[in-house]
C-alpha cells in the first residue's frame, strides 16, 4: 500500500468523508456537500484533489453542473486499507 495516499486521505477529514460516501455509491458535489455539511467549493476541491489521485473519478466531466463521481478501485483499496489499520468502519451501511 502506497503509504503517501494513506497519509492524504486521513490529513484531510473532508477528503476521507467523501471518498467514504463514494464508497456507498455515486454521488454529486451538491450531495456531499449536504452529506459532509461543507460547502461545494470545499466539496469541489476534495473531489478535484482525489481525482488527481486516482482515487475517485468523474463519470460525466463534460458536464459543468451536475457531475457524478465514484470511488475507483485503487480509492476502494485504499479505504479498506485506513479501514484494516485503524479498524474504522469505511463499508457501506
Amino acid at each position: 500500500m502506497d503509504w503517501n495516499l494513506v497519509s492524504f486521505v486521513v490529513s484531510s477529514n473532508l477528503r476521507f468523508k467523501v471518498l467514504i460516501e463514494l464508497n456507498k455509491g455515486k454521488k454529486t458535489p451538491s450531495e456531499l456537500a449536504k452529506i459532509t455539511k461543507k460547502s461545494i467549493s470545499h466539496v469541489s476541491t476534495s473531489l478535484r484533489e482525489l481525482e488527481e489521485k486516482n482515487l475517485v473519478q468523474c463519470l460525466t466531466p463534460e458536464r459543468r453542473k451536475g457531475k457524478y463521481y465514484e470511488i475507483t478501485d485503487s480509492g476502494r483499496q485504499t479505504l479498506h486499507f485506513i479501514s484494516n489499520e485503524t479498524k474504522t468502519s469505511t463499508s457501506q451501511e
